[in-house]
């Protein structure tokens, strides 16, 4: 930016310094937004256009943003206005001054570029594409590009391993103690299936150290973090982990509140928007942040069915052969478990349901069985990995832990570890789905009922979900509720219902 002042029309010079504004906004993916009036001598002098992207100072603190113009009241010309990233990035109070600069071109969007093209991308260009996400100068235009580049034209092995490999460099890692670290990842595209937290307190009540950090939901009603953290914290730092583990050998975490693997919270806000999770990004994601979080063996879930996220038995080996292939060149041991994808498991569907369906099989009380079976299944697979079961015995083992009451002990302690047990919301509102005849159910509609979930408030709004009553092969009366709506207003109560009634059958009933 020149040096020369900038002078308007009563000659008063106008520097390269803003006085800042906080406007309490919060953008999609935590993206860094600034605005400016349009009007702004400096951002007409400048060639300030919107959209473009700026770099701001503020003391030691410096963050490239994407800028956008105002023709309001606010901010004034004089003043830039921070979306709450980019004030707290920034460190900056009302009326601080801030410097702006036109940011430097990145020359890593050329590789994104050439991408774009269906080229391959070596390590090299992976580490600065990585580094620059990392560090905030993506903004959601690039970033989109990124995603959408290495889905459209899915990502090779050597790229995944290249992309897999960069995002583990630009984070922390974590080591621990003793030869094995367990762990455990699902693939997700099921309802419910919230396995992990009990995963996690099997082994650990059995002895074996398995530090789980989990991602928040992408396209999903749900993920294991938001769960977790209906019942207890999540949000730990490094060293509150190391505390956990250390007394209870286990603990289930948010790893976006750690910097393992942090390009990958960036990348998955995308992936949310845009509703895409493809193989490459899937497996680099993945094994990243299992990788950084020091395991050393990994059971990974991946259910199949024809409304999952893996639908075929072809695409699960696939992927499967991906995700294995990628962990072997990092050391990784893996064995995957592939199950049935064809209805949800458990009885929740959203953070606060699939939390009343984990204390009920760790507590032992009926409704949720089949989550129990494959949380064992899962849990026994990865005894028999870790050596610490022979083949064929870990399930009995996983079961009895369950049965003695072991596990939830372990659960218990876990969560007071992690800052204290509470207990799931409850909706206010609920709205029946009823059986429109009498019949056998044959078939769920997994996608269709995820989106209900979400349409009534789930993830953001812990309490909302959807709550079923009905499985698969089960005979239903006309009249009976075959699942409930839950949210948390009446609004998005209405709109998950309309969805549900005007957008297709997502409950088969074979009439009798």
């Amino acid at each position: 930016m020149r040096a020369s002042a900038i002078e308007e029309a009563d000659s008063e010079p106008v520097a390269t310094t803003l006085r800042a504004r906080r406007l309490g906004l919060t953008a999609a993916g935590n993206d860094l937004i600034a605005v400016m009036r349009h009007d702004c001598p400096v951002c007409r002098s400048e060639g300030l256009a919107s959209r473009a992207q700026v770099s701001l100072r503020a003391g030691d603190n410096e963050v490239v943003v994407s800028l956008l113009h105002s023709s309001g009241d606010a901010p004034a010309p004089g003043e830039i206005g921070l979306s709450e990233t980019a004030w707290h990035r920034l460190g900056v109070r009302d009326d601080d001054l801030v410097e702006i600069t036109h940011a430097q071109p990145l020359a890593s969007l050329s590789d994104v570029r050439r991408r774009i093209y269906g080229n391959r991308l070596g390590k090299e260009a992976f580490s600065a594409i990585i580094s620059d996400i990392t560090e905030r100068r993506y903004s959601d235009v690039h970033l989109a590009a990124f995603v959408t580049a290495c889905s459209a034209v899915p990502l090779d092995q050597d790229e995944t391993i290249g992309l897999t490999r960069a995002m583990v460099d630009v984070g922390e890692r974590l080591s621990w103690p003793g030869a094995v670290i367990v762990d455990k990842h699902s693939v997700g595209g099921l309802p419910g299936n919230r396995t992990t937290p009990i995963v996690v307190s099997i082994m650990a009540a059995e002895g074996l150290i398995m530090p789980k950090t989990s991602s928040r939901a992408i396209t999903s009603p749900a993920g294991t973090a938001d769960t977790m953290e209906v019942l207890a914290p999540v949000d730990l730092d490094v060293p509150a982990i190391r505390r956990v583990v250390e007394r209870e050998g286990g603990c289930i975490v948010w790893g976006g509140a750690v910097r393992l693997s942090p390009a990958d919270d960036v990348i998955i806000g995308v992936e949310r928007v845009l509703d895409i999770d493809a193989v490459g990004q899937m497996v680099a994601s993945v094994l990243s942040k299992k990788i950084a979080a020091g395991a050393t063996h990994l059971v990974i879930d991946i259910p199949v069915g024809p409304t999952a996220k893996v639908r075929s038995a072809d695409a699960a080996d696939t992927l499967s052969t991906a995700l294995t292939s990628v962990a072997e060149a990092f050391g990784l041991r893996t064995r995957v478990m592939c199950g049935s994808g064809a209805e949800p498991i458990g009885r929740g569907i959203g953070p606060a349901l699939e939390a009343q369906d984990v204390l009920a099989v760790l507590q032992g009380e009926p409704g949720a069985e089949d989550l129990a079976q494959r949380a064992c299944e899962l849990a026994g697979g990865l005894f028999e990995l870790a050596g610490a079961t022979p083949a064929g015995g870990g399930f009995a083992r996983a079961l009895e832990s369950l049965e003695s009451g072991r596990a939830w002990a372990k659960f218990q302690r876990i969560c007071e570890a992690q800052g204290g047990m509470r207990a799931p919301p409850v909706a206010p509102f609920q709205q029946d789905m009823i059986a429109p005849y009498t019949g056998r159910l044959v078939s769920i509609d997994n996608r269709k009922l995820a989106t209900v979930a979400k349409l009534a408030g789930a993830p953001m709004a812990k309490a909302a979900g959807v709550a079923l009553h009905s499985r698969l092969n089960q005979r239903v009366e006309a009249g009976t509720p075959l699942c409930t709506i839950h949210a948390e207003s009446p609004g998005e109560l209405d709109y998950a219902a309309a969805f549900a009634v005007s957008n297709g059958a997502i409950f088969g009933i074979a009439a009798e």
